[in-house]
């Protein structure tokens, strides 16, 4: 087979038959797949890259696909980074890192006319603009920069609360504090899949009775959502402005604004699980063909550009 690509991608919740239907419809392209390729196993020995465990040199893969959320570490990351350098990525290491980033990915859409809730960054020691923020928004909301899955976010309905959360934030030594206007919505959210820059699918996410937050690892729970034009385009223009191969896009409806906003743009939005295609969230084979035809495009750019300086 003339490509290669290495996979890393998540396995539970479905995850490893979704794998291994990627892998079937590559493998009729004549594209083969590394599969389970884990940057955290890799070794770097000067300009070599490779696997302790198979021996497997990074220079023989074309692509490197990364989709593994719950297991990355700070290793992984780095070297993500610079397989980057010397191939295509599934995201790019740019979207990626920015994805991970709640203010930069705020920053950047705000400043490319997507709205998003209001937000304000601030130095760790100046409480005194923490609390001029609460004032002027009456209820806001402290999201750690690099959280996923809702974890970490708490909301700071009032001056008090702000009062005792400032110690427990400091104890973390935290460089800076992004905090985000709470927003009036009805506890419900849009997650729309953007794959290179085409519309997947679209479902709704509602909060428990107990919580304000939609993620599912939050006690959120999933609903079939049909998105209007507008939400479709406002995920789409959210995805290309981050550069994401592959996004999901979140968005709410803020009622006192009366417009829909993008609360996050998440690099590595999960398929379907069994369990919710069978509340009818169909979209995963869309999903797969689309990742495909992109892995098909960039690998065979990659071969062509790798014989130009070849012949140079």
């Amino acid at each position: 087979m003339s490509r290669k690509i290495g996979m890393w991608m998540y396995r539970n919740g479905g995850g490893d038959k979704i794998q291994k239907k990627i892998i079937k419809q590559l493998k009729e392209r004549d594209i083969k797949t590394i599969s389970n390729i884990s940057p955290r196993d890799a070794i770097v020995s000067n300009g070599t890259m490779y696997s302790k465990h198979t021996g497997r040199k990074a220079s023989e893969m074309d692509l490197f696909f990364s989709y593994n959320a719950g297991e990355q570490t700070q290793y992984q990351v780095f070297l993500y980074q610079a397989l980057n350098r010397i191939m295509p990525t599934i995201n790019s290491f740019e979207a990626f890192a920015l994805t991970e980033d709640k203010f930069q990915t705020s920053f950047l859409l705000r400043n490319h006319g997507v709205a998003t809730p209001d937000f304000e960054l601030c130095h760790r020691d100046d409480s005194e603009q923490l609390h001029a923020i609460i004032k002027k928004w009456d209820k806001m909301v402290y999201k750690p920069t690099d959280g996923w899955g809702g974890m970490g976010l708490t909301k700071i309905e009032n001056e008090a609360t702000l009062d005792m959360l400032l110690p427990l934030l400091n104890q973390m030594d935290l460089r800076f504090f992004y905090v985000e206007k709470f927003l009036d919505y009805d506890n419900t959210d849009y997650r729309v899949d953007i794959v290179d820059g085409k519309f997947v699918g679209c479902y709704g996410r509602k909060a428990s009775g107990t919580d304000w937050r939609t993620n599912i690892s939050s006690g959120g729970s999933v609903f079939l959502r049909e998105p209007t034009d507008e939400v479709v385009e406002l995920a789409i223009k959210a995805s290309n402005v981050c550069g994401t191969d592959i996004a999901g896009v979140d968005i709410i409806y803020d009622r006192e604004k009366e417009e829909f906003v993008v609360i996050e743009v998440n690099g590595i939005p999960a398929f379907a699980t069994p369990e919710q295609e069978k509340l009818g969230l169909n979209f995963n084979d869309r999903k797969i063909e689309l990742i495909v035809d992109m892995i098909d495009r960039k690998t065979s750019k990659n071969k062509k550009d790798k014989k130009k300086k070849k012949g140079k």
